[in-house]
């Protein structure tokens, strides 16, 4: 795959995203990348804007009580990824002198962070010369390398070792973001558009006659009726309540009593919701 038509692709091409403006920081970066895991890019874009603008550096999320973090999390979903997010700050904070590390290593050390988000930030935020893999850069090099339709059964080891022989000296980074571009808008699982794929000339896949793959793309996870709709709802009483509510407000969300009960206490354990001394309800840090 030739590197140069793909950035020359993602230059003129890619979407136009507020972390990926010019002086976006590496905190920025990593804030956008918590946020966007499981999440679409159109529910994440204002989110990330006034969280930025809120708090523009660790040092200012860690000053917040955990409650205030998730109650800011709004509705992007899977709020221990708010959690998370505070408690990296807080590490960052406290023992890195408010700058995100640079170090694939170092950010694995902070809690919350996983391979890829490491590897996110270390590229992305600094520019480092680090492989970085979704679903969509799997996907495009299944295609375009290998002449498969799907990318089958992630291999961490072998995911890694095929985009990092693919990273040029120059721009790995942007090479990166733009395999990834790629994928979401371009080479996309259900209806790939190759006739404005800028690599489809040197595309096994498509040299290949775009065989049929065993995958055709996941379908959509049910929510009404989860247990996730559910927790949503007893979180939404607490993010719109300015002092601690009673039992008898959550009760009042969802009427099947053992599916209710589980959701609760799972928040409970979570630590996204805490119980008061006098048997009241609220967010963790606003007793």
């Amino acid at each position: 795959m030739n590197p140069t038509h793909l950035i020359a692709w993602f230059d003129g091409h890619a979407r136009d995203l507020p972390w990926r403006e010019p002086g976006t920081t590496p905190w920025g970066v990593l804030v956008s990348e918590v946020m966007l895991q499981q999440t679409p890019v159109r529910r994440v874009a204002g989110v990330w804007t006034e969280w930025l603008t809120r708090w523009p550096t660790p040092s200012s999320l860690a000053a917040e009580t955990p409650g205030t973090v998730i109650r800011a999390w709004g509705k992007l979903g899977y709020p221990r990824r708010a959690l998370r997010l505070h408690a990296a700050a807080t590490a960052i904070a406290g023992q890195h002198n408010d700058v995100v590390p640079a170090d694939v290593d170092m950010l694995l050390a902070l809690p919350g962070i996983g391979a890829y988000t490491a590897r996110a930030v270390a590229a992305f935020g600094y520019g480092h010369r680090v492989p970085v893999v979704d679903t969509n850069v799997r996907r495009v090099v299944a295609r375009a390398v290998h002449g498969m339709a799907d990318s089958g059964p992630p291999s961490t080891s072998r995911d890694l070792s095929d985009v990092e022989g693919m990273l040029p000296a120059m721009q790995p980074a942007r090479f990166c973001a733009a395999l990834m571009e790629l994928g979401a808008v371009v080479c996309t699982a259900r209806r790939p558009r190759c006739a404005d794929c800028p690599v489809a000339g040197e595309c096994a896949w498509v040299r290949a006659g775009r065989p049929a793959g065993a995958a055709t793309g996941q379908s959509a996870q049910r929510y009404a009726g989860t247990d996730r709709q559910v927790r949503g709802l007893l979180l939404d009483v607490l993010r719109t309540a300015a002092d601690p509510v009673s039992r008898a407000r959550l009760d009042a969300v969802w009427l099947d009593a053992p599916q209710r009960d589980r959701c609760l206490g799972a928040l409970l354990v979570d630590g996204l919701v805490e119980r008061t001394g006098d048997g009241r309800f609220a967010l963790p840090g606003e007793r």
